[in-house]
């Protein structure tokens, strides 16, 4: 469903979907390849990759984004697999930040590669950046991400700070038996240093349900945890903040965020959709339901066409995702192949 924020002339129009949801962010898959190989995101062994004739190209991804901004998306997030692997990511930057009406351009990576290029995406508009850090252990890191690239991302972390983005969002997937035991180290980073930390339940996507729930720590519960080395003042949200519960420590310089995929789940509140990089609009993480929107565009679909896409898109979003149902949860597909 499309509408105007209001009756006036020039009115930008907004994406709202059947349960009165105003859909404002859409995130961008640009590769599935990533130069590590955590164990919560890829599966295990050999797998298959996308043909790079099957990845949208950058002039399709500018063009969608371009229609989708048209349509009320005022924020536009980077992903993959890890955006920095593939090549011209950079340079693209600055093209995609001059289109008119987008407020909000960020980029979620691994933070290995993210040094050399920290200055030329800065120059590009960016300024927001999440990391993913499962750990404050380099031993650790090395087994859970298969790559020994501990120091190298945080000397990227480091750089980002002095560089004055912000925010800098460190997320930590916790996972029952694996680093659970660390969210007391990594939170304290947050007392000393302006760093968003965030601590993001385990989603057993694409595998089997099993033991998932053995595996997830409930958000609620590194809270508790959490309160009792200082008091968890909130922190209120800003217009193009996600679904992350903020906190902070009194007189703390950095944060503390709490994203409950699992126990209790956001969906009444969601606002996004996600571009995957084989041109896929996909309208919840954790549902199969999706667009092909690649077809029509290399068919030679007009604008308007493919707009149409886009609101379908947001018409057949679900109430609700799937992940707690163990019938589908193996079925979900697998995270580098969709985007975070």
């Amino acid at each position: 469903m499309l509408r105007c924020i209001n009756k006036n002339e020039g009115a930008r129009p907004t994406l709202v979907d059947q349960f009165g949801r105003t859909i404002s962010y859409l995130r961008v898959s640009v590769t599935d390849r990533c130069n590590f190989n955590c164990f919560y995101c890829r599966p295990p062994g050999r797998f298959t990759t996308m043909r790079h004739i099957d990845i949208l190209s950058y002039e399709e991804i500018y063009r969608l984004i371009r229609i989708a901004v048209g349509l009320g998306i005022g924020k536009v997030r980077l992903t993959g697999g890890e955006p920095l692997v593939r090549n011209g990511l950079v340079d693209f930057i600055p093209r995609l930040a001059s289109i008119p009406g987008l407020d909000d351009i960020s980029l979620t990576t691994n933070g290995a590669g993210l040094k050399e290029n920290l200055q030329r995406i800065h120059d590009g508009g960016i300024r927001r950046l999440n990391i993913s850090m499962d750990t404050v252990q380099r031993d650790r890191f090395r087994n859970i991400t298969g790559a020994d690239r501990f120091d190298e991302v945080w000397e990227a972390i480091d750089m980002a700070a002095e560089m004055n983005f912000s925010p800098i969002k460190i997320n930590m997937v916790v996972i029952n038996g694996v680093n659970d035991d660390e969210v007391v180290d990594m939170a304290m980073i947050s007392t000393t240093r302006p760093l968003h930390i965030r601590f993001i339940e385990y989603m057993p996507i694409g595998v089997e349900n099993g033991t998932a729930q053995n595996r997830t720590v409930p958000a609620s519960q590194i809270k508790q945890r959490l309160e009792r080395f200082g008091k968890l003042v909130p922190v209120e949200k800003g217009k193009n903040d996600g679904p992350a519960l903020r906190f902070r420590f009194q007189g703390a310089p950095g944060e503390i965020g709490f994203i409950s995929s699992m126990t209790n789940h956001f969906c009444e509140s969601c606002n996004r959709l996600r571009l995957t990089a084989d041109g896929q609009l996909r309208s919840c993480l954790l549902n199969n339901i999706q667009e092909d929107i690649k077809g029509p565009l290399r068919s030679g679909a007009m604008d308007h066409e493919l707009a149409a896409i886009f609101v379908k898109s947001v018409k057949n979003k679900p109430s609700q995702h799937l992940l707690t149902d163990s019938r589908v949860c193996g079925g979900l597909g697998r995270m580098h192949m969709i985007g975070g």
